[in-house]
């Protein structure tokens, strides 16, 4: 089988402005996807059970964790009452009372790694890339398809974002993931970002990372490896 290798940056003007956030990068090769039997599941189930616990009040959006994304969106101009980061909207989600709902395996393990960790994590399909992914400040010209639609939408200038060329992968750097790389049943190859900013510490995303790791093999199989994305290193070769 041929390897896809292409390189992953992070713009410079993020870490100018973030010089603490750090992107754990987890790539899995020869998974195989699909349901999710019921131990991960009960996973997910327990997760929930852990953020409502510690979360089940009115005071969501002062978690620290939680918080530091908020200030990071006003820093982009985004206002986080009306795009609210991965993490804080699958916590505000849970306290209410929903349960998330299972999407495949692959899904389902970036799901328990963030709600176990409230940190925001996004998982990406690479076998169906063929460019070099780059964090970076949109220019607003880039085209965006979100999930669940068919109309392109274009960021706007300035936000963050994840992109493959100029096709948008996540908006708002971890609000909204697009159709592109939508992480399938049949997705073979696949890359989880994990993310970090203080209070959250590097070693705080490698332990994510590690059991990340570890229930992707025991439930997709395949190989995996950690990279991560710092403002020391902020250049990745996936491979």
């Amino acid at each position: 089988m041929t390897l896809t290798i292409m390189r992953y940056n992070v713009a410079k003007e993020i870490f100018n402005q973030f010089p603490g956030y750090t992107r754990g990068v987890v790539i899995a090769r020869d998974v195989s996807n699909g349901d999710s039997p019921d131990e991960l599941l009960q996973m997910l189930r327990d997760s929930e059970r852990s953020v409502r616990a510690e979360l089940g009040g009115p005071n969501i959006a002062e978690h620290l964790n939680i918080a530091a994304w908020r200030e990071a969106y006003r820093c982009f101009g985004a206002r986080p009452s009306a795009f609210r980061s991965s993490i804080e909207a699958m916590a505000r989600r849970v306290v209410r009372g929903d349960e998330l709902p299972s999407v495949n395996r692959l899904v389902d393990i970036g799901n328990v790694i963030s709600l176990r960790h409230l940190v925001s994590a996004g998982c990406h399909a690479i076998d169906v890339a063929i460019g070099d992914f780059e964090l970076r400040p949109a220019a607003g010209e880039e085209q965006f398809v979100p999930l669940g639609g068919s109309e392109p939408e274009n960021p706007l200038p300035g936000e963050i974002v994840l992109v493959e060329g100029d096709v948008v992968l996540t908006r708002r750097w971890t609000w909204r993931q697009g159709t592109h790389t939508l992480t399938g049943h049949g997705s073979t190859a696949v890359e989880l970002n994990i993310d970090g900013l203080p209070p959250v510490t590097p070693d705080e995303i490698a332990e994510a990372c590690g059991e990340a790791e570890e229930l992707i093999v025991r439930f997709c199989g395949g190989r995996t490896k950690v990279q991560f994305l710092t403002k020391d290193n902020p250049s990745i070769v996936i491979d």
